[in-house]
């Protein structure tokens, strides 16, 4: 057997499928828009087909209009005006559009994003006391500032207006400001989940009197980037953003395509794996305005310049980023008894710490909390990254008074508390979440939309499929179940950390790559069905495009048999992980230094009936019978069975001596008397052709039935022996007996043993189902 790593969620059953008039689609497209809530030709129709026309008006953003005519009005008597932006890829995208939105408006404006390091996150006094000295009144945030209630006081206190656009939650107070642009703010509002972009996108149309389709590539970067629900309005901003941005030109977006190698269609995968983090990249370790200023270039050298510069920094973030995982992970290890991960050193670089959080979710299977000391001022800043069944921000929130700063989402959170709050952080979590979840809660999930067989997959389903895309939150990319016996596995890539695999039924093929899955090659026996589940994508190499599965997750519902006979000094090390629940067996106990500590090493005569959890099994040596062996894995009832028999004298290769064989010496001694052993047996063996060992073997079982005497190597017949047969003999049935256990368990076919240890698992095998 073989765990997965993931909780599988498979669909329910849908008892009345739709039938959509959407054209000549397949019906699993149908059964995958159902999956997302889509139940009518209407919705399935927008879904498949998205139109800026489904956009919403503007006018019912709250707020949106008093924020229109104020900036109109500073425009006009030439007021400066002051975007306050945010460090990361959907705050500059943001800042790009609103400063692209007032220059074409001829407005006398300028931009500032806080520095992460010396002001942290969102607006602050000092900035806005300097904006003040530098003769702005009129302040814009986009994609910040919901939280910021103390800085719209001072705003209010120095005579600025305060225009805040966002889209991060509400806390429980609002900041007294001129006017709050924000959809979760406005009661009228139809779609709550915009991007700051997005937000920016709406501001920008209500300025400008018309829909700005120009800037929708700006507009999919930040939709994309971080990561909000892709539906609704931010489904329709992606789609056509993503189309803007594969004909871009913008110096910029077209320069950071050719740093990130992207050519042809830009996709969400582009965005997300590329784009994005390249822009973050600048914000997480120094001031932001490289990536601004790469976004509003107009000049293409201007462009290929800062480009250049925003990869290095890139390739610099890379680095920091696999440092302090290595560095935090060790700090983490052992992380059963914590609910939440909570590590911190002095140091970190708090640009990148979201990042690292997210290494230590996706490795432990728990909600992560990164965080950089600061010991002169007794302060720790960092990063929260947390698991779907835990609503970090409603927890924390409900200790809201430990952190000097906080603010975030469900799944993700920013934060500044004193160092002597840390404990009282992780008391508090841990509480709250050992109360509300189970241990199933901590595994990650892997939403499966159908089991597929292989004959059904092919490129036309994958082209099907990709017309659901974007993909993204609340949209994810179709993950399909399939159960096959690989007719190939092996490990590639450096360090042998993947796992590539072939399935095949009939005339049909599909690859299989499995990334970060390549410590999972030593537990797939052969010619077992294999359960993975996987994303399908076209793999385009050399000219040849073949449909390929991505592999997230695998599992095998069968106990497994590894065959390793015949291999001299087998190693099991690489079979034997870190926990428990090895055995290996023996006629007799070897030296303990042979085997890894954790394998419990037993002969046939131990009383395995106190052995409790042996999912593995090692045998090494043969049983003195197959009943005994039968007991022992009845017993243990193990999910694994690795035989690692090596022999050097096999008596099953040995012909065994018919009756007829033994009723010939004995007919020769009868006729002769006695047979000298030691002289006369080259003269049975010539004649017959008989081993020495044949012979020797006889001899031992007349003496054994008291039908001759042995003596000083002589063979003498008795006088008048009782009848006997010959089973009657120890060592014919000693012989026997050994004959059988070579034949079962060393010259028996895998399948044939298989079958063998099933029986004695209770498992008796089924009539063979077909297994695609």
């Amino acid at each position: 057997m073989l765990q997965s790593k993931m909780k599988w969620n498979f669909p329910e059953t849908i008892t009345r499928p739709v039938d959509f008039d959407i054209g000549n689609f397949s019906p699993l497209i149908s059964e995958l828009l159902m999956q997302r809530g889509i139940k009518s030709n209407e919705d399935a129709k927008k879904f498949l087909s998205p139109d800026l026309a489904q956009l919403y008006n503007v006018e019912w953003l709250s707020d949106i209009q008093k924020a229109t005519n104020r900036i109109h009005r500073a425009i006009e008597v030439e007021e400066k005006i002051l975007v306050y932006g945010d460090y990361d890829a959907d705050g500059v995208s943001s800042t790009t559009i609103m400063m692209e939105t007032l220059q074409n408006l001829g407005a006398d404006c300028d931009y500032y994003i806080p520095n992460r390091f010396t002001e942290g996150y969102g607006p602050n006094e000092a900035a806005f006391r300097a904006a003040y000295e530098n003769g702005f009144r009129l302040i814009v945030t986009v994609d910040t500032g919901i939280a910021s209630v103390h800085e719209a006081e001072v705003a209010k206190r120095l005579g600025i207006d305060l225009i805040i656009t966002d889209h991060h939650e509400v806390q429980a107070e609002l900041p007294d400001a001129y006017a709050i642009v924000h959809p979760k703010c406005s009661p009228d509002y139809p779609f709550k989940e915009l991007a700051g972009a997005g937000v920016a996108l709406k501001f920008s149309e209500s300025l400008l009197g018309y829909f700005p389709k120009q800037l929708l590539d700006l507009a999919a970067i930040g939709t994309i980037a971080d990561l909000v629900p892709l539906l609704g309005e931010n489904r329709i901003i992606a789609h056509y953003g993503l189309q803007k941005l594969t004909t871009t030109s913008r110096p910029g977006i077209i320069a950071i395509k050719n740093e990130s190698g992207i050519q042809g269609h830009v996709t969400e995968d582009d965005v997300g794996f590329s784009i994005g983090p390249r822009l973050n990249a600048v914000g997480r370790l120094q001031d932001a305005d490289l990536a601004v200023q790469l976004l509003m270039a107009d000049d293409t050298d201007d462009a290929a310049r800062i480009a250049g510069m925003v990869e290095e920094i890139n390739l610099e973030r890379k680095s920091i980023v696999s440092e302090i995982v290595k560095e935090a992970e060790n700090m983490a290890s052992p992380v059963n008894d914590q609910g939440v991960i909570v590590v911190a050193k002095e140091g970190w670089n708090q640009g990148v710490l979201g990042i690292v959080a997210s290494n230590l979710v996706r490795k432990y299977d728990r909600p992560a909390i990164v965080l950089s000391i600061f010991p002169e001022n007794g302060e720790v800043k960092g990063s929260a990254r947390s698991i779907p069944a835990f609503d970090l921000f409603s927890a924390c929130m409900e200790i809201r008074d430990i952190f000097t700063h906080f603010g975030g989402h469900a799944q993700a959170a920013g934060m500044t508390l004193p160092l002597s709050n840390v404990q009282t952080l992780k008391q508090e979590l841990n509480a709250m979440i050992f109360q509300q979840l189970s241990k199933a809660d901590f595994a990650q999930v892997v939403e499966i939309s159908k089991t597929i067989t292989i004959p059904e997959i092919n490129e036309e389903l994958v082209t099907e499929i990709s017309q659901l895309a974007p993909f993204g939150m609340a949209n994810p990319k179709p993950v399909f179940h399939v159960k096959a016996i690989p007719s190939g596995v092996r490990q590639i890539g450096n360090g042998k950390k993947h796992l590539k695999l072939q399935f095949q039924k009939d005339n049909y093929k599909l690859d299989g790559i499995a990334f970060g899955l390549g410590n999972l090659y030593q537990q797939l026996s052969r010619q077992t069905p294999l359960s993975v589940v996987g994303e399908l994508n076209i793999n385009e190499w050399n000219g040849f495009r073949k449909v390929q599965m991505v592999i997230q997750d695998m599992q095998i519902d069968e106990w497994q048999l590894f065959d390793h006979r015949g291999m001299k000094g087998f190693d099991i090390t690489p079979y034997v992980q870190q926990d428990t629940g090895y055995a290996a067996v023996f006629q007799q106990l070897p030296d303990a230094n042979q085997l890894p500590g954790n394998v419990v090493c037993v002969t046939y005569d131990t009383d395995v009936s106190s052995l409790k959890g042996i999912h593995t099994l090692f045998l090494y040596d043969f049983p003195p019978s197959l009943t005994v062996m039968e007991n022992l894995v009845k017993n243990l009832k193990p999910d694994n069975i690795h035989v690692c028999f090596y022999l050097q004298d096999s008596t099953f290769m040995k012909a065994f001596p018919a009756r007829e064989d033994f009723k010939w010496l004995y007919g020769l001694l009868a006729k002769r008397q006695t047979i000298h052993l030691q002289k006369e047996l080259p003269m049975v063996m010539d004649a017959k052709g008989w081993t020495k060992d044949r012979i020797l073997f006889m001899s031992n079982v007349f003496f054994e039935l008291d039908f001759v005497k042995i003596e000083e190597g002589t063979m003498k017949l008795n006088a008048n022996p009782l009848k006997k047969d010959l089973s009657e003999s120890a060592k014919y049935q000693e012989r026997l007996n050994r004959v059988e256990i070579e034949k079962t368990l060393y010259y028996s076919t895998y399948n044939e043993l298989k079958t063998w240890f099933s029986n004695c698992l209770e498992c008796r095998l089924e009539p063979e189902e077909e297994i695609d």
